[in-house]
């Protein structure tokens, strides 16, 4: 079966490789254009899944525009199989339409739960103690579409974005495989979704992952293991802003102000919630480099009479 693979980040390379290693044939691999960036500006800099191509030798495609007739020319002239789409951009239904057995995605989250652009990010903010993938066919709605496999794991509770987005990104590679073989020998069944069951985790913007203590601290808490460790959860601390990298919810009765700071200015800093404190653990704040609160403490200078 031969297939044009579409992907750009680091999530997406497990799935491309085990493509090639199951034995299917990858006639093209979509990606995002080169950015310049780096230092000063100048650096040309490829996607994930660009560097796995040119590693491999794989033919590569990097339309600025999907609708463009040159791009659609390209794509119609491979007569592959099937697309397989993982961590890209929104596909137009002249593209996802294109190949006979159509154009399958990996989800990072157990739809029709989490549709949107950051599943795992919100699968741990909202406190869920399981989550998964999902390879379902696209059609015209995002992430609506029927559901070919489905694998679930438990959210761990030293998880964060980063250990989830790891196990993740290797089942879904896992289930892909599976979904391609049974697509393969025309065996797969296409499963409808409940749109009553949906849930959405949209896009997370700078503005987004500012703490609100006005919640519990377990909320807390799991609102910073979500966006640890990128893009970072964060607050105002004395005029600058503070990312919290770990943290521990202290349940407990008390009189503060959500918001409010308990510390001894050398060993801990805890922050008020509206049903205990949220100790900090790991911090990053504005212009220095990530530490240990202790660290942090023992290096801070204290505006003067501030308690």
């Amino acid at each position: 079966m031969k297939v044009v693979f579409m992907g750009s980040p680091d999530f997406a390379v497990d799935s491309l490789k085990a493509i090639l290693d199951e034995g299917f044939e990858v006639a093209a691999v979509v990606t995002a254009t080169d950015k310049l960036g780096g230092r000063g500006g100048k650096q040309v800099l490829m996607t994930d899944v660009k560097k796995f191509a040119v590693e491999h030798g794989l033919r590569l495609l990097q339309p600025e525009k999907l609708k463009s007739q040159a791009f659609l020319n390209e794509l119609k002239e491979i007569h592959h199989d099937v697309q397989v789409v993982v961590a890209f951009r929104m596909l137009p239904e002249v593209v996802w339409s294109l190949p006979p057995k159509g154009t399958i995605n990996v989800h990072a989250s157990l739809l029709p739960k989490y549709r949107g652009a950051a599943p795992i990010n919100w699968a741990i903010i909202q406190g869920e103690k399981e989550t998964g993938v999902t390879v379902f066919k696209l059609q015209h709605e995002i992430d609506t579409g029927r559901i070919i496999r489905q694998a679930a794991i438990p959210i761990e509770s030293n998880d964060n974005f980063g250990t989830l987005y790891n196990k993740l990104k290797q089942l879904g590679a896992q289930e892909l495989i599976k979904a391609l073989n049974e697509i393969s020998t025309e065996s797969a069944q296409y499963l409808p979704q409940s749109d009553e069951l949906a849930s959405h985790a949209p896009k997370i913007f700078h503005e987004t992952c500012e703490i609100n203590f006005n919640q519990s601290c377990t909320q807390v808490h799991n609102f910073i293991r979500g966006l640890c460790p990128f893009p970072g959860a964060w607050f105002n601390f004395l005029g600058q802003e503070m990312k919290v990298i770990t943290s521990s919810p202290q349940p407990e009765v008390h009189s503060l102000t959500p918001g409010e700071v308990r510390t001894d200015k050398k060993k801990f800093l805890q922050i008020a919630t509206n049903d205990g404190f949220i100790e900090l653990l790991r911090v990053k704040y504005e212009g220095k480099k990530e530490m240990d609160i202790g660290d942090f403490l023992n290096g801070f200078h204290w505006p003067p009479g501030e308690r």
